[in-house]
């Protein structure tokens, strides 16, 4: 009984449980169809056989059963001489280590090999790559599939799915310690004085402080406006004891007005001292930024003294904590802003992959490029995988699936053999008994 005989009479075996594993149905239809094939041509065999039996001895008693006999002979020798030639591709015949037969089992590694460099040599080739990428448009298939927004949505959420996994797979500590390296590097190496001088300076020039001011005058106005006594306890904490109270009152309430009037005069006037003289020192002070060494020494130890302090640490535990949970928050979440604004770009692309030809063209272009570049780099690490996976197999696994592929094909061989060897046995039979007959 053959291997793949052999897999009905066993029971099922699960997968990965010590034996070949349940078949698929498409394995099992083929498997039926196998031995039906086997059962006709085995027939055929033995019913060649028999007429062969039967004619041979009653072939003196009725000469016109010699040809039947001939027929028969031929069909016996085809059908034996093919189901040989059949089995010696999977198995050795009756178990005899005949030369050259179970040839799939004992050079499956070199089948194998083959395979892969037919493979490599026919299929990932440039010619080949560009060739079927030539036959239709790659951006405009995905575009005009992307364009539709339930397909998506579902990109989307495939990619919402990855995402997650992504950040349960990231350790807190690695991706805390990569921000505070990045920190380090790209905020804290640079000098900071020059480069806030040369942005304040630009802010100064372009008038921007008088915004600033303006929105702190603002808010120290109504600050004014709604706290009159707290401002007056301020002030009258700093009188002499000996002043009595009501001139305390009056001096509180003098003041908050003086203070009210100089805000408002502030406010309205462009050109107003006040204002010259925080231009002027903003001026300065971005110069001395830019330019002073003690000044830059001065803003270079204050960043030092921060860097040797735990609060950088503590800056990117907070940061790496709060994008975290917001981004987990926003990818379980189907109608947050992330997967809504994620939905609404992969329908524009998709859109303007499927209308725009240019913007189409030059994606194809791309991907061609790519995919070409990876099968001139990477085309023997490919086929590669076809011959490992093939060492990989089990030597009688391995004859069960080519046999199962292709193993119903072959039993026609069996059976033409039959026929053909058939033919021939009662025409070199005609032929022989007219030569013998004119001699």
């Amino acid at each position: 009984m053959s291997h793949v005989d052999q897999v009905l009479e066993r029971p099922p075996v699960p997968a990965g449980a010590g034996g070949r594993g349940i078949l698929s149905a498409a394995d099992a239809a083929r498997l039926v169809a196998l031995r039906r094939m086997k059962r006709i041509a085995g027939g055929l065999l033995a019913l060649a056989a028999v007429v062969f039996s039967v004619s041979f001895a009653l072939q003196d008693t009725y000469a016109w059963l010699g040809y039947v006999r001939a027929a028969a002979e031929g069909a016996m020798v085809g059908a034996i001489a093919d189901w040989f030639a059949v089995t010696a591709l999977f198995r050795h015949p009756f178990g005899l280590r005949i030369p050259h037969t179970a040839i799939i089992p004992t050079r499956k590694d070199e089948i194998g090999a083959s395979l892969g460099e037919f493979v490599e040599e026919n299929f990932l080739s440039e010619e080949v790559v560009r060739g079927k990428l030539a036959t239709f448009s790659v951006a405009d298939r995905v575009g005009t599939w992307l364009a539709d927004p339930h397909n998506a949505a579902r990109v989307s959420a495939e990619a919402a799915v990855a995402a997650q996994g992504l950040l349960k797979l990231l350790s807190d500590d690695d991706v805390k310690d990569v921000i505070e390296r990045l920190a380090r590097r790209h905020l804290f190496r640079p000098a900071w004085a020059p480069s806030v001088g040369r942005i304040g300076s630009q802010l100064v020039a372009a008038d921007q402080q008088r915004a600033v001011l303006d929105a702190v005058l603002d808010a120290t106005e109504a600050w004014l406006v709604t706290h009159p006594d707290a401002f007056g306890d301020v002030v009258s904490e700093r009188l002499p004891r000996w002043v009595p109270g009501f001139v305390g009152g009056i001096v509180d309430d003098r003041a908050h007005r003086e203070v009210l009037k100089l805000l408002n005069a502030v406010r309205e006037d462009p050109q107003h001292p006040l204002r010259l003289s925080i231009d002027t020192y903003l001026t300065e002070l971005t110069e001395r930024l830019q330019h002073d060494p003690e000044m830059i020494q001065r803003v270079e130890s204050i960043k030092a003294e921060f860097l040797e302090s735990p609060r950088l640490r503590e800056f990117a535990d907070e940061l790496w904590s709060s994008v975290k949970v917001s981004l987990a928050d926003s990818l379980a979440d189907a109608d947050s802003e992330l997967r809504r604004g994620a939905e609404s770009a992969l329908v524009e692309v998709g859109t303007r992959l499927s209308r725009d030809a240019v913007l189409s063209g030059k994606v194809d272009a791309w991907i061609a490029d790519a995919a070409t570049y990876v099968v001139l780099n990477y085309r023997h690490d490919l086929a590669a995988v076809i011959t490992e996976t093939v060492e990989r197999w089990d030597a009688g696994e391995t004859t069960e699936k080519i046999e199962l592929q292709v193993g119903k094909d072959l039993q026609f061989i069996r059976i033409n053999g039959t026929v053909v060897g058939a033919l021939a046995g009662v025409a070199i039979y005609t032929v022989a008994t007219g030569v013998h007959a004119l001699f």
